[in-house]
């Protein structure tokens, strides 16, 4: 039974994806009457559709035979482009929280605080119940830190001047100059790891989400509780999966 089509359907456009769908891995090269085969199409409207995407740039013609070319990948970056962050990050998230058996985040700055965007969470490691919505102070958190590393050194500086460095545990950091001088580590380094400051008990570390431009668009992390997993561990095991998690998601940041 042939598939009814919408009153709005443009015939034109279907025979053109068709012709680009006609190529794949086996197929890279093609004449045009193996395009038209392939797409169903006769040798006239192929030629119409192939010299068309040459024109375009979206395919390129030897005089012989037609390959499409990187330009094509615009079809698909433009929808990967329309995604949400969350959307983006989450499987991103699921996978650092599969391969370390821990929760992983995301968050982006919201003035003096981080907003969790996006989790994972494998375990309630933390007495304040996190999700997506919730808010931290900046100063005293990993995802936190390394947004504001990562920030023009002038804005970063008039955020930290409205800042209230409070003493969440005994561990947290409270001298704004100590803080500045770890926040320039953190961008040298490339990372953040916060041992206990937010809560007793409590490790977590943090890198940015860089896309191709180097702009930081959030960060992630991972949490564990001090008495499981050392700081050696976070660096040695779970820094390099952070790491990879973010290096995967950096193709399809907008």
């Amino acid at each position: 039974m042939t598939e009814k089509k919408s009153a709005d359907f443009v015939e034109s456009l279907d025979k053109g994806f068709r012709v680009i769908r006609a190529f794949d891995a086996a197929h890279a090269s093609m004449t045009l009457t193996e395009v038209a085969e392939r797409a169903g199409l006769t040798r006239a409207a192929a030629r119409r559709f192939l010299h068309t995407l040459v024109d375009l740039e979206y395919a390129s013609f030897d005089g012989k035979r037609f390959t499409l070319t990187a330009r094509v990948l615009e079809l698909g970056f433009a929808y990967l482009r329309s995604l949400r962050l969350p959307e983006i990050v989450t499987p991103f998230l699921r996978t650092v929280s599969d391969a370390l058996e821990e929760s992983s985040s995301a968050s982006v700055l919201d003035g003096v605080d981080i907003v969790y965007v996006a989790r994972v969470s494998t375990r309630r490691i933390m007495s304040v119940d996190l999700g997506v919505g919730a808010r931290l102070p900046a100063v005293s958190t990993s995802m936190g830190r390394v947004l504001l590393a990562f920030m023009p050194v002038p804005e970063r500086d008039a955020l930290l001047a409205r800042a209230e460095l409070v003493a969440l545990t005994r561990h947290t950091i409270t001298s704004k100059a100590k803080l500045r001088t770890l926040l320039d580590e953190v961008r040298e380094r490339g990372y953040c790891l916060v041992d206990q400051e937010l809560e007793e008990g409590l490790r977590s570390i943090a890198v940015p989400l860089v896309d191709r431009h180097q702009r930081v668009h959030a960060a992630i992390n991972v949490s564990a509780q001090a008495n499981r997993v050392s700081i050696e561990v976070m660096k040695r095991k779970f820094l390099p999966v952070l790491k990879r998690a973010a290096d995967d998601a950096r193709a399809l940041l907008p």
